[in-house]
């Protein structure tokens, strides 16, 4: 079974995106066998799903979601640069940005979302290393975003 279809199985797709950066710094970047993935917000179809800080504004399970869309960006970005998810060798490193109240504990249940999906879709090549940490605001208002990085084939 593909990793995509593996996505497919449980109700995610990798989302269109766009060739072409226009902003100051790439999508992602390849070094040797690594693809370094820019930070991604929880935006479908170009638009933020969700806006706010969590623990005020936005749930856990709505930050949860969240995290996940973003990942999602990610493997579009990796999709986008390798031609398909089957090059993915190992998820190496997620990094989770959680926009949240300053008397919020819950960062890690927030990037658990991603990391259960992780295991859950990419098996032994899932097993990763991670950082979660809290934060006063991201870009445009979103609840997390998420970077990685991959190895590939």
């Amino acid at each position: 079974m593909t990793y995509e279809s593996a996505l497919k199985n449980r109700g995610y797709a990798i989302p269109e995106r766009k060739q072409g950066n226009q902003r100051l710094f790439e999508d992602g970047v390849k070094t040797g066998d690594l693809i370094f993935v820019s930070g991604n917000a929880a935006k479908v179809d170009g638009v933020l799903k969700y806006k706010g800080i969590v623990g005020d504004t936005i749930s856990l399970e709505q930050a949860q979601e969240a995290a996940k869309i973003a990942f999602l960006n990610c493997l579009a970005t990796v999709h986008n640069m390798t031609g398909n998810l089957q090059e993915i060798k190992r998820i190496v490193n997620i990094k989770g940005f959680v926009a949240s109240t300053a008397d919020y504990i819950e960062h890690p249940e927030v990037m658990n979302a991603v990391s259960s999906l992780v295991n859950d879709v990419f098996g032994e090549a899932g097993k990763h290393s991670r950082v979660t940490v809290g934060v006063a605001s991201l870009p445009g208002g979103t609840p997390v975003e998420v970077e990685m990085i991959v190895e590939v084939q």
